[in-house]
């Protein structure tokens, strides 16, 4: 059992803007973002934590976007780990594909996603139930390897609504009414000891610092 008190600290950053297939559902498709806004890497560096473990999906915007804030730090991280658990919802055979074409019908499924879309899976992809899962799993799994540390993950805005909906408690539909904005900072904490109604565990409770924090506002803070 962990140290009553004990808190893992996670600081969920989501990738800079991605600026090519504008209008467009990429979902895992490996697009690169754009890194030019050094101001707002600038301010995230000076958000986070010393001494953090750095975690970024297997897709290249996230990395990108950690390696445009590393010079901002007070130091580099000695490492960063690519958890793959941790990429966007695979969307299938809509990827690439332009949200017109969907409220179009030309693709199907299009009417079911729009009635239940948290477990609609679009062709040869994954409902948004089917990430919860898997980033919960990623989740949890960190947490207990790495209890007690500041873990900065530079994921994707999906990735991002089902940890909230993991730490929050809430319904697959709930959660993606979240809004996750690039370059945007969430702090959830996993606190031993806690007993609440949303703890994963007997003796672990999570707790929402902040979310959605932009650079804007922190540099007005």
């Amino acid at each position: 059992m962990l140290d009553e008190g004990l808190t893992t600290r996670w600081w969920w950053i989501r990738h800079a803007p991605v600026t090519v297939n504008q209008g467009r559902i990429y979902g895992q498709t490996d697009h690169a973002c754009d890194c030019s806004d050094a101001d707002s890497f600038r301010a995230l560096a000076r958000a986070l934590p010393a001494d953090a473990l750095w975690v970024t999906s297997h897709l290249k915007r996230t990395r990108m976007t950690a390696e445009a804030i590393h010079p901002h730090l007070p130091a580099a991280p000695a490492s960063m780990v690519a958890e793959p658990a941790l990429a966007e919802q695979h969307f299938g055979e809509w990827q690439g594909r332009s949200y017109e074409e969907l409220r179009a019908g030309k693709l199907g499924h299009w009417h079911r996603f729009w009635l239940a879309p948290a477990e609609t899976v679009p062709p040869g992809g994954e409902s948004f139930v089917a990430v919860m899962r898997r980033v919960g799993a990623a989740v949890e799994r960190l947490s207990e390897v790495h209890a007690g540390r500041d873990i900065v993950a530079v994921t994707h805005g999906g990735t991002i609504r089902a940890a909230l909906a993991l730490a929050l408690g809430l319904e697959p539909e709930a959660a993606l009414r979240l809004s996750v904005a690039n370059c945007s900072l969430t702090r959830i904490d996993l606190v031993a000891g806690l007993i609440g109604s949303h703890a994963p565990g007997p003796a672990q409770a999570w707790r929402v610092e902040f979310m959605n924090l932009t650079p804007e506002m922190i540099r007005t803070t």
